[in-house]
């Protein structure tokens, strides 16, 4: 199935028809699509309103370089902050990890927003698209707060979505701009990268995105495009059994597949469960492309699906969100001192 993009603060008369197309499962939003706390509230029930209330809406609220909601939202630390406090208290950074999931799972879904693509569990080794966006650059350290990550945001009714697989932080390349090559053996990649993954799993995650990074030793196409990650490694190896899906079809990295039906199938075909659709001018040949038996969405896009989450009245009178908040946003102090 997709998730797809629109273009602004409202939904334009010419989308209404893709939502209500079966292959398509709900709308991934970016900060195009943000004015307010009150405009997003009803830009999600305008997009259930035409397409159904099963449509899933997504963002990207990581915190620090990438978080597409921001006035009216906490303004969330970069998961690297955490990483910097495990270095002086292990336990502190745990503590950190799950209240900054909480409030950022809790605030969505007070908006109406089912999940955020979270948590990043790439190592932070050097790549210019991850950078602060990793936890840490041990495996062990990165995997130890990621699964904390992942209960604080089952704790605020948020499914979590691990990424990028098999691990995007030890590649050079920007695959938002340029194809990325990570020429290390599976058995490096499976010591290092592969362990944040494995574990977060083990905590029950409900999806993975995958990365737009080929590993010649393992296969010739990106993972997003292979076989053998999605299906042998992920789902054989790791006993992943929730939905798998593609990064945004129209980065640079994924037009090793071709056209955009071409990418859409590929990822199809290689095992992927959802594909992203993100940007407006994509996403009438994607429905294009899609198989005419794409219409029944899968429970394990289903799982997806936010619970019922408080209201932002609810969370404005509440104790404990208000200390969750003053110590995770006290990370921006210590990083700026760092």
């Amino acid at each position: 199935m997709l998730m797809i993009g629109v273009a602004g603060l409202a939904l334009a008369e010419h989308e209404k028809p893709w939502l209500r197309a079966s292959c398509v499962a709900g709308v991934l939003l970016f900060a195009r699509n943000y004015q307010s706390r009150e405009q997003l509230i009803a830009l999600c029930d305008s997009i259930r309103e035409v397409g159904g209330d099963h449509l899933l809406i997504a963002v990207d609220q990581e915190g620090g370089p990438v978080q597409r909601f921001r006035d009216g939202f906490t303004r969330l630390p970069p998961l690297a902050a955490i990483g910097a406090v495990y270095q002086r208290d292990a336990n502190e950074a745990i503590r950190l990890a799950e209240e900054h999931a909480w409030v950022m799972a809790s605030e969505l879904r007070a908006s109406g927003v089912d999940f955020s693509f979270a948590p990043v569990v790439d190592l932070a080794r050097g790549n210019a698209a991850i950078g602060l966006r990793a936890f840490h650059a041990d495996p062990a350290i990165a995997a130890e707060l990621g699964q904390a990550y992942v209960r604080g945001m089952h704790l605020g009714g948020m499914a979590a979505v691990l990424k990028h697989f098999p691990g995007h932080g030890s590649v050079v390349g920007d695959t938002h701009k340029v194809a990325a090559i990570d020429p290390r053996s599976l058995e490096q990649i499976r010591h290092d990268d592969l362990r944040p993954f494995a574990e977060c799993i083990e905590a029950r995650v409900e999806a993975v995105m995958m990365a737009h990074v080929t590993y010649p030793a393992v296969d010739s196409q990106p993972a997003g495009y292979s076989n053998i990650w999605i299906e042998q490694i992920l789902r054989g190896e790791l006993g992943f059994t929730g939905a798998v899906i593609s990064d945004d079809i129209s980065m640079a990295a994924a037009g090793a597949a071709g056209s955009v039906g071409e990418r859409v199938r590929a990822h199809l075909d290689a095992g992927c469960d959802l594909v992203l659709a993100c940007f407006p001018d994509v996403v009438e040949a994607a429905i294009a492309a899609m198989p005419a038996d794409a219409g029944t969405m899968p429970l394990s896009l289903a799982a997806l699906r936010g619970t019922l989450g408080p209201s932002w009245a609810g969370l404005t009178d509440n104790p404990q969100r208000d200390r969750f908040v003053a110590r995770i946003t006290a990370l921006h102090a210590d990083q700026g001192n760092a």
